[in-house]
């Protein structure tokens, strides 16, 4: 199983600089991906944006939206964007794609929130056929750059339904479960999206991964619960429980890197809950396990 790390991109007030060397830090450490989430309202970067900065300070380490949400956007754009950054970095572009589940960001971004599921089934379709070079409308040329990987960029599709695992199955190249749950209730989202995947006829093997919240070192509980309870604030006293699932321990850590490689994820991403660039280093004892 690889080992990813989540960038501070999201934690309020992290400065820019910070992003950066947390980036190079982790990809000189070794590991797999650096992910990044997103919102938008929210003082969070904006993660294609971000990511494209992060490919200009990194060489080896994939750059991973964990996930992006997809329905806010312009689909022939984020094609785009998504190729441009393919190419930029090297082929090193994982696309994990969501609806979102927060009304404010549909609001904002004035979509209808009760259809993003459908809006973003068609947005998939239109950014494969750019990406693949096909004609996408009538006097419309092909748009371009034409991405490093064949067909674009590995899609992996998130979320905490079985509904939303189902079309990972159907339409994506992997499955990825979000922070906050554990092993084998994310394993229960995979075999749902495996089930898809089988059913749709579709060969091979779909991607699994995985996310987890840790924080570690003096005070780090404390710390990590801070920005948790800020992000998810809109969930009310149910913020409790992810609270409570953030590894502040080097044994919660190995324990969760063991359950996750259990259950056959093939990468784990550790999401930071504190901006601090010592997380990057106590994080990095754990990729030779």
């Amino acid at each position: 199983m690889k080992l990813a790390i989540g960038l501070p991109a999201t934690i309020p007030d992290t400065p820019p600089d910070l992003i950066l060397e947390w980036a190079k830090r982790a990809d000189n450490a070794g590991f797999s991906s650096l992910g990044i989430i997103d919102r938008l309202v929210y003082p969070n970067f904006e993660p294609m944006m971000t990511l494209a900065a992060v490919s200009s300070v990194t060489k080896r380490a994939r750059l991973m939206t964990t996930v992006l949400i997809v329905p806010l956007r312009n689909a022939a754009v984020l094609a785009k964007e998504a190729a441009t950054l393919d190419r930029l970095s090297g082929g090193r572009l994982t696309l994990g794609f969501g609806i979102g589940g927060r009304e404010d960001d549909s609001r904002a971004a004035g979509i209808a929130h009760g259809r993003r599921a459908k809006r973003f089934e068609q947005q998939l379709n239109l950014m494969r056929r750019i990406w693949s070079q096909q004609p996408v409308g009538e006097q419309v040329a092909k748009i371009g750059p034409l991405p490093v990987q064949q067909g674009g960029p590995e899609v992996l599709i998130g979320g905490y339904t079985p509904v939303a695992a189902s079309r990972a199955g159907r339409l994506g190249d992997g499955f990825i479960g979000g922070g906050g749950i554990d092993a084998q209730t994310a394993l229960s989202f995979y075999k749902v999206a495996t089930e898809s995947w089988k059913s749709s006829g579709r060969k091979g093997k779909l991607r699994f991964v995985c996310s987890t919240y840790f924080a570690l070192g003096e005070n780090s509980a404390q710390k990590g619960a801070a920005y948790i309870r800020d992000y998810y604030g809109f969930m009310g006293p149910r913020v409790e429980g992810v609270v409570n699932a953030i590894l502040s321990t080097p044994n919660a850590v190995n324990d969760a890197i063991r359950s996750f490689r259990d259950v056959g994820a093939d990468e784990l991403i550790l999401w930071p809950t504190i901006a601090e660039l010592e997380q990057v280093k106590l994080a990095s004892q754990f990729l030779a396990q």
